[in-house]
């Protein structure tokens, strides 16, 4: 299928060929009729993606503080790989989308193949949504019209949020798509609205709608006119729907407010308040959130689970549902704002120029799609004959920062890259020159020149892709953890025992250059030793996915983990038992802040200190091993000081051990020789991360079998 993006890199805008997604559980499959290109939206997308290095700093001072943070802690050369790998990731544009339903995800029971849709679908052939960011059409709506849906949604929610009654005036601030349909719904309303705009094209529709509708550039003093029209009072709330870098529109929309006025803020402006023009007359100030209640909340849209309508009556759901509802009784008249419509192939007319001052709404058109491929072939290639050919599940951050590079580097034989989606896989696989893109994971499974899998998808599907994988008979290389709980595990252990296969871990850090030579240092006596590991691993918000733990598992579960593994390898020993302490008086199960105390079989002792508290100027990751009157310091993985060994000391560049973790798992497989990590050993490191989450729990040592 075809899908437009946006290269942040440089700007450029692209129609890709990439693989139909798959429907996941809680979402449907649409086939896309039409879209809508939100002219001010994409404009300001592209702009930033043309802009240079430098203007694209300038817009965000926050990012390059912490890129400035990293710089300090990992390195020049690390920190520029990552802001360019940041870069290297496609945006998809577009969010109002309307065509039927080809597919129907689990547990969605409110549609069916054949129902007409819109949703905030992007402008691709085919969109994979979910059911709370899709609503039906009626029947009397066309998809010309059930296009405007999205989009009207968001003006919709900043005039629920200024709660306007009967009678009221209400200033809309910028006459653009969103500031059109905010009047029109104004004034069905029934609120006195006043617009202004530059553009003389904009009043002239406005004023057909029976807006009364002004340019400021053609004399009127907007703060008078409103002071007039209102006999001395003022507005009783301001809309903004402009995008403008100037503070002038804030410092205006205050002027034009009567005294304890409301100002909603749905656009892009300057912010740089006059605490008088508020101060004064008590007026207040809010920033709308797109399309309503449920945007950007996990729990509503990706899970499905809805709020109460008793408690919170529109939702982003629902605000769609109102928008289609108020097209099909014509109190919202959405045709006369439609200005072009462009068959999808032709859509750099729209991209070309979108500071063309004609442009209101451009429709783009779907008329050819074909039907629908879940592998796009990227490259001619074959593999017939060769041993350690790859196919890799996941395409996110990881993939593409880590994974890919040091694979380029091996010139490892990938023959897929596979992504629910599609379209990060079609990226990354021109740009590593990957065979095949395909958003069907079974593909790489079915195909008998694969023998290894990388997985690298979120952690609640590691260890049922690990198992199939097992059964289609491949070995696999699983990004940390290798499974959420001990049943998950079990299974496993179970499969793996039927099969002449082999499992890895990503437990990279064992494979570190500092780190081998750490161990070469300490030798291979079994002698006991003491081990303080200090992960500082950085605040996460709390709604991220990794704090979920049936998602993430935790960050102890989830990266936690690493340490184990590490401490294990130095110790030479396995973990016989673990406790663990949290911060604060009463933890969550999925805390961050953690000290993991592990006992080794042969008496070596392990401090994991994991923390997500500490200044991100200081070192991420530190090791100390004490043993018979020696010390190794281990500084970030760039440094390494001895105390009791001649000449040890060591310093290079950041290496974590990935590089040489995937060498020895390729050369591994293409012998056919024994497993770069024991199994028992990634075993134990599993089930010392769970035994850690469970003596928090229960507050005592936790024996591990």
């Amino acid at each position: 299928m075809k899908q437009i993006i946006q290269d942040l890199k440089n700007g450029e805008t692209i129609l890709e060929e990439v693989p139909v997604p798959m429907v996941k559980s809680g979402h449907v499959l649409i086939k896309t009729s039409k879209t809508l290109v939100s002219l001010g939206t994409e404009r300001m997308l592209v702009e930033f993606g043309k802009a240079n290095f430098i203007q694209k700093a300038k817009q965000q001072p926050d990012k390059v503080k912490m890129v400035l943070d990293k710089v300090k802690t990992d390195g020049l050369k690390p920190t520029m790989d990552a802001v360019f790998n940041k870069l290297n990731q496609p945006l998809p544009l577009g969010y109002c989308n309307v065509g039927e339903v080809v597919g129907v995800g689990k547990g969605v029971n409110e549609f069916k193949i054949g129902d007409r849709v819109a949703s905030n679908g992007n402008h691709a052939e085919f969109v994979n949504v979910p059911k709370n960011l899709v609503a039906k059409i009626p029947d009397n709506v066309s998809y010309d019209e059930a296009v405007f849906t999205v989009i009207g949604s968001i003006g919709l929610q900043g005039i629920r949020l200024l709660n306007p009654t009967f009678g009221e005036t209400i200033v809309v601030v910028g006459l653009g798509l969103i500031g059109l349909i905010t009047a029109e719904l104004l004034m069905a309303n029934g609120c006195n609205v006043v617009g202004f705009d530059f553009d003389s094209e904009k009043i002239k529709i406005a004023k057909g709608k029976g807006i009364m509708a002004l340019n400021p550039a053609e004399g009127s003093d907007q703060i008078k006119y409103i002071e007039a029209h209102t006999n001395g009072v003022g507005a009783d709330g301001v809309i903004i729907t402009a995008s403008s870098k100037s503070n002038e529109i804030i410092s205006q929309s205050a002027n034009m407010c009567r005294k304890r006025g409301r100002i909603v803020l749905v656009g892009v402006i300057g912010l740089d308040i006059s605490r008088a023009d508020f101060y004064e007359k008590e007026i207040s100030f809010q920033v709308s959130c797109s399309y309503g209640p449920g945007r950007y909340d996990e729990e509503f849209e990706q899970k499905g689970n809805d709020y109460p309508i008793g408690y919170v009556r529109w939702t982003e759901k629902r605000n769609f549902e109102a928008i289609l509802n108020s097209i099909s009784k014509g109190t919202l008249d959405v045709k006369p704002l439609i200005t072009e419509r462009i068959p999808l192939a032709e859509y750099q007319k729209i991209y070309g120029d979108m500071k063309n001052p004609k442009s209101i709404a451009s429709i783009l058109e779907y008329n050819d799609t074909k039907s629908p491929q879940s592998t796009v072939e990227i490259f001619q290639k074959s593999f017939e004959g060769k041993k350690g050919v790859l196919g890799i599940i996941g395409s996110g951050n990881f993939t593409s920062s880590t994974i890919l590079p040091n694979l380029k580097k091996l010139n490892a034989d990938v023959k897929y890259i596979a992504s629910s989606g599609g379209l990060s896989s079609t990226i990354m696989a021109r740009r590593h020159n990957i065979k095949n893109s395909t958003s069907d994971y079974k593909e790489i499974l079915k195909d008998d020149d694969v023998d290894l899998v990388f997985i690298t998808t979120k952690h609640h599907m590691h260890a049922s892709m690990v198992l199939e994988t097992l059964k289609a008979g491949k070995s696999v290389f699983v990004e940390k953890p290798l499974a959420l709980n001990n049943s998950e595990l079990d299974d496993i252990i179970d499969e793996y025992n039927k099969q002449n296969v082999n499992i890895s871990v990503g437990f990279n850090r064992r494979f570190a250059p500092l780190s081998k030579k750490m161990k070469k240092l300490l030798g291979n006596d079994n002698t006991p030793i003491n081990i303080v590991a200090t992960m500082n691993a950085g605040f996460i918000p709390g709604d991220v996915w990794v704090h979920d733990m049936e998602v993430g598992g935790g960050r102890i579960i989830g990266e936690a983990c690493h340490y184990i593994d590490l401490c294990s390898y130095f110790s030479g020993s396995r973990v016989t038992a673990v406790c663990m302490n949290s911060l604060g008086k009463n933890p969550e199960e999925n805390t961050d802040n953690a000290s993991i105390l592990l006992k080794y079989e042969n008496g070596s002792n392990a401090v994991i200190n994991y923390f997500s508290n500490g200044s991100k100027a200081y070192s991420k990751e530190r090791v100390e091993v004490y043993s018979q009157e020696r010390t190794l310091i281990m500084d970030n993985w760039r440094r390494l000081k001895t105390y009791g060994f001649k000449g040890a000391n060591a310093s290079s560049k950041q290496d974590k051990g990935h590089y040489n973790q995937f060498k020895e798992l390729i050369m591994s497989q293409k012998n056919g020789s024994s497993p770069i990590i024991a199994f028992a050993a990634i075993v134990n490191t599993t089930k010392a991360s769970f035994a850690a989450i469970e003596s928090l729990k229960q507050g005592k040592w936790i024996d591990i079998n």
